[in-house]
């Protein structure tokens, strides 16, 4: 009995001494943090609107909300009597209380750098976070510069202001990644094939374009292009060495080499910040006959690459033939933006010279034009905020540029 009762009670030591390892977790709150160029062209046509109007930037996304930048050329408030502009960042998505940092910047165009910053980030430890609560919901300043003052100042230049925005968004999270972590590095697939091409080692196969050469590898272009694999082992000559290519210049050639060897737009491919002098020279950008040499080869990363920065360039004089672009080769996606762009700017596209080419060359994309304007119209009747397209016919657009929206 003696020996079972010793039994028992070392037993009841052991399970009551037992240790259960300890568990832990981390929030971490920080913010997503994302910026906005706001270009206001035209400053003096836009004095005189009337104070507590506004001109809203195109909406941009941070942290998962949609924001809008709003400047008031006769300022927001009546008691000040146009003698300030009214700057003011508002949420444009539907939301409930949230809580960003802000900072607007009235860009010094002078190359000075004395930029007018007013910033909310700066004083993040003493005040917090600014909290919006619904849509419409606006964070900014009233007095943002005085108009005398910045009519006479480096901030206006050839009639036009740039204001820079930053929205921090505050987003919590539990962190769950282990203390001991290994950083495994980007992918370097690209650097080495890029090596390859520009070794040429191991190649078999060499292109003529309009006599410069390009040595380069067959089941590389094989893999990556549909045309390539079926030209190199169902159609030509298996031992064929050299092909004569008569119709690609050599730099488009290239810049598709590049593409194909390293996913990426070669350093050299044309960024198309600004809109073309003409409506011809669109298609002599590099990025279009870029996008024409991407079709023809089967390469629809390629062709998407180019359609993204195409879409940087649309404007009411160039939309048009951007989307005669897009319709020869077969950009669906440039293409539905273009239609739309153009819907929403009918009256200025339909007095650009580009629109008298899409009459002339590309009749259908007239009808298909006709198309989205009636959806823009059906979106206006439900209840949605733009303005008729049918109604910018009485008073015209933008036609060296993007449509200016005016809300009360």
């Amino acid at each position: 009995m003696t020996n079972s009762a010793t039994s028992t009670t070392a037993t009841a030591k052991a399970e009551q001494t037992a240790v259960v390892s300890p568990t832990s977790s981390r929030s971490v709150t920080e913010t997503v943090n994302g910026s906005h160029r706001f270009v206001i062209q035209g400053y003096s046509l836009a004095k005189g609107m009337g104070v507590g109007k506004h001109i809203a930037s195109d909406i941009f996304t941070v942290g998962g909300y949609q924001w809008a930048i709003y400047f008031y050329p006769d300022g927001k408030n009546p008691e000040d009597n146009s003698t300030y502009v009214s700057v003011f960042i508002a949420l444009a998505s539907e939301g409930t209380d949230v809580r960003a940092l802000f900072e607007l910047t009235l860009v010094d165009q002078s190359g000075k750098g004395k930029h007018k910053v007013h910033s909310h980030f700066d004083r993040s430890l003493e005040s917090g976070p600014y909290t919006l609560r619904y849509r419409g919901s606006m964070w900014g300043y009233k007095r943002f510069y005085r108009r005398a003052l910045l009519e006479t100042s480096d901030y206006l230049k050839d009639d036009c202001l740039k204001i820079n925005c930053t929205v921090g968004v505050v987003v919590s999270a539990i962190d769950c990644s282990q203390l001991n972590s290994i950083q495994v590095p980007e992918s370097d697939i690209g650097a080495h094939f890029g090596m390859l091409l520009d070794n040429m080692e191991g190649s078999d196969v060499t292109f003529d374009v309009a006599g410069e050469k390009f040595h380069t590898h067959k089941l590389v272009l094989a893999a990556r292009s549909p045309v390539f694999r079926s030209e190199f082992f169902h159609g030509m000559d298996e031992e064929k060495k050299e092909i004569v290519i008569p119709d690609l210049e050599p730099k488009v050639f290239k810049a598709m080499l590049h593409f194909i060897y390293r996913d990426t737009l070669a350093e050299d491919v044309e960024c198309v910040g600004s809109s073309p002098s003409s409506v011809s020279s669109i298609s002599e950008m590099l990025i279009a006959k870029l996008l024409a040499a991407a079709d023809r080869y089967g390469l629809e990363r390629l062709k998407l690459l180019c359609e993204s920065r195409l879409c940087k360039n649309i404007s009411v004089n160039s939309v048009s033939k951007i989307l005669a672009l897009a319709e020869e080769y077969h950009a669906t996606v440039l293409k539905a933006v273009c239609l739309r762009f153009a819907a929403q700017n009918l009256a200025g596209v339909m007095r650009s010279d580009g629109f008298e080419y899409i009459k002339e060359n590309w009749p259908s994309l007239q009808s298909e034009l006709l198309k989205t304007v009636a959806g823009c119209e059906e979106d206006c009747s439900s209840g949605g905020k733009s303005r008729s397209v049918w109604g910018q016919l009485s008073d015209g657009g933008d036609t060296n540029g993007r449509r200016v929206r005016q809300r009360t």
